[in-house]
């Protein structure tokens, strides 16, 4: 492949979304999962938080961004993006972390949805009471 190149490299995660994500120096095309950003996000509120940690790093357009993206819905989907690209700017760049880190970049949004129970209609909603 092409030997020489930096490649920086980050997994994101976000409900059960994960986006391995790989950064090269480039003129800032984005492809996710063959497509351009703007065709897998057609909402323009998830593309902003899915690039957002580029802008915050003020990386815009310095890289070339390649997306593999599965599992979860295209919120969590973008979720997930916006950490890997966090942690791969992070290994591109160490002294971005603390920027990034107070932004809440790097956390992990961990909240997931709750099983549902037995006797239960959904995870914690139980049945009407009935005295009769």
């Amino acid at each position: 492949m092409n030997e020489g190149i930096a490649r920086y490299r980050g997994t994101g995660k976000r409900k059960t979304a994960v986006a391995r994500v790989i950064l090269t120096p480039g003129s800032g095309k984005a492809q996710v999962n063959g497509r351009s950003l703007e065709e897998y996000f057609p909402r323009d509120n998830l593309r902003t938080l899915a690039i957002a940690p580029l802008r915050m790093a003020g990386v815009e357009g310095q890289f070339d961004v390649r997306v593999r993206l599965n599992g979860g819905g295209v919120a969590g989907q973008a979720g997930a993006l916006r950490h890997g690209l966090a942690r791969a700017l992070v290994e591109a760049d160490p002294g971005l972390r603390g920027p990034l880190k107070s932004a809440g970049f790097l956390t992990r949004d961990a909240r997931q949805v709750e099983r549902k129970k037995a006797g239960l209609k959904k995870a914690r909603k139980r049945p009407q009471f009935s005295k009769r």
